[in-house]
């Protein structure tokens, strides 16, 4: 292998490396205030939904409402309290119920 190769790769790990170590090191003390957990708890879901939501719109080619469908309807039998498992079904059942009738 290239020497230049190896000193990339190394220097790929060091970049990779240092952004995990780091908080650990740093934050070992601090005191985080409630007011901020409770806002970072709720970070994960925003990432989820910022990177579904465009996938929804683009769920078919011609038309937006196969997705507008089966996340109105996700989020009506999310909002229900159903369990996950039913709520994927129930919108893979309506996107395709409206697939099938053609609408």
């Amino acid at each position: 292998m290239e020497t230049n190769l190896l000193w990339m790769i190394a220097g790929m790990g060091v970049v990779t490396y240092l952004p995990r170590v780091l908080p650990l090191i740093s934050l070992d003390t601090a005191v985080i205030p409630r007011k901020w957990q409770s806002i970072l708890k709720n970070v994960p879901f925003a990432i989820l939904g910022a990177l579904i939501f465009p996938g929804i719109l683009h769920i078919n080619e011609g038309s937006v409402w196969y997705g507008i469908v089966g996340a109105g309807v996700a989020l009506l039998s999310s909002w229900l309290n159903w369990n996950i498992i039913l709520v994927v079904l129930s919108s893979v059942l309506a996107v395709s119920l409206f697939s099938f009738l053609g609408l």
